[in-house]
């Protein structure tokens, strides 16, 4: 039966730098992003974003994250991979732990979830999630 973990996360440091761009050319950016979950997860997050910038500021972007932390009681590490867009002044994104990436008590953590938030720097985030 799966667990609803409910949180937010801290955005600590967001460091983006654009790696391909030209005229009439949308842009490509990496950022380097650091977090801090509280709630139902407890820990640090660090994640790459690839984003591809269009000329109306929307954005497409993925990312993995790698969260050290605890869940339910649990302590390890696991790998979020995450997708979405930026459109209208919100970031709309799925996220899901990747098999097989998980570590120490939540080695079996399997997960996914999806969010929508504005501009900020503190924002909720909801994991649904099995330890089997």
């Amino acid at each position: 039966m799966k667990k609803t973990a409910n949180a937010r996360f801290a955005i600590k440091t967001w460091d983006e730098k654009p790696y391909g761009e030209g005229q009439d050319l949308p842009t490509l950016t990496r950022a380097t992003v650091t977090k801090t979950f509280t709630g139902d997860i407890e820990g640090e997050g660090q994640v790459e974003y690839l984003m591809m910038y269009r000329s109306d500021g929307s954005a497409t972007f993925v990312g993995l994250e790698r969260v050290v932390g605890r869940i339910g009681g649990k302590t390890g590490t696991f790998v979020l991979q995450r997708i979405g867009v930026f459109e209208s002044g919100q970031a709309k994104e799925s996220y899901s732990v990747v098999p097989g990436s998980a570590t120490g008590e939540l080695r079996s953590l399997q997960g996914d979830g999806s969010t929508a938030v504005g501009h900020g720097s503190d924002h909720p985030f909801t994991l649904s999630y099995d330890l089997v």
